[in-house]
């Protein structure tokens, strides 16, 4: 037993940087998980987003690991000494650190801008540079994670998605307007395919009305319907339809393709038009 003693006093610089490691990680994971089950009953009965508390969240582990490292650093006494050699001679090391950890500080500051401002929020679904598309999972001090709808994680560094051109479907008015597009040919009766594709789009249980009061006064249809352009075999009209949000939006439009598909294919006024190829082929043998 005292041969026990004096080797944990021996080792007990050691003994307590273990401690405070598992310490930060016991720390850290209560932290989190209590502050997930605030943040959340917060957002609910609040009704505000959660895009702050998850920057506030990444923000306090990067607190706890940094505060752990120093005292483990402290209280070693060979990683003290070496702590300080290393910053007693820090000119280039300095220097190396600076140009390594430069990236590091700008997704940082760009990550305090990005919540600051707010140009996207967790769990908005955004459009970034034409690239990317998907749902705003995090927003880390380093990077934004964004899942697709193929359930795949896209991690974009903070600076650069800062940079980039974003398309943001959530900010102040969660509805869309849905452009459904689709081509009928020259000789089709092009009143009867506009009426099928306005029956087809109001009697979806999706839509939504996002009409004005005053567009409602002046008689304005619920589904809009134009001629859009003329392409060399076909005309293409187009449908204006709400939707609550761009999720249903995309999922609606996909139904009427299906709907409308199948009304055009069974009405013999409405052609959709194909491509058709002549193909020619020279020296053909004589046929005897």
């Amino acid at each position: 037993m005292t041969e026990f003693i004096e080797l944990l006093k021996a080792y007990e610089n050691y003994v307590f940087a273990l401690g405070v490691i598992i310490a930060a990680l016991i720390l850290n994971k209560s932290i989190r998980f209590l502050l997930n089950n605030f943040f959340n009953d917060s957002s609910k009965e609040l009704k505000v987003d959660r895009t702050r508390y998850a920057f506030f969240k990444n923000a306090v582990s990067l607190i706890i690991f940094t505060t752990a490292t120093a005292i483990v650093i402290y209280s070693i006494p060979a990683l003290h000494s070496l702590s300080l050699t290393i910053f007693a001679s820090a000119g280039i090391f300095a220097a190396i650190l600076g140009f390594a950890s430069q990236q590091a500080f700008s997704n940082i500051i760009s990550g305090i801008f990005i919540v600051i401002f707010k140009p996207f929020r967790v769990g908005d679904w955004i459009h970034v540079a034409d690239k990317y598309t998907g749902i705003v999972e995090d927003i880390t001090l380093r990077h934004v994670v964004i899942t697709n709808f193929q359930n795949k994680r896209i991690i974009i560094p903070n600076s650069i998605i800062s940079s980039e051109t974003i398309i943001n479907a959530h900010i102040e008015d969660n509805r869309v307007c849905e452009f459904c597009e689709y081509g009928i040919s020259y000789d089709s009766d092009m009143d009867k395919a506009m009426a099928i594709i306005t029956e087809e789009c109001e009697k979806h249980p999706d839509i939504i009305d996002g009409r004005s009061e005053e567009e409602k006064l002046n008689g304005e249809p619920k589904v809009r319907i134009r001629v859009v352009r003329w392409e060399d075999s076909s005309v293409i009209l187009r449908a204006y339809i709400w939707a609550k949000d761009p999720i249903e939006g995309v999922l609606m439009h996909y139904d009427l393709n299906y709907s409308i598909k199948k009304r055009f294919d069974n009405d013999p006024s409405i052609d959709i038009p194909f491509p058709h190829r002549t193909v020619y082929f020279k020296n053909q043998p004589e046929r005897t």
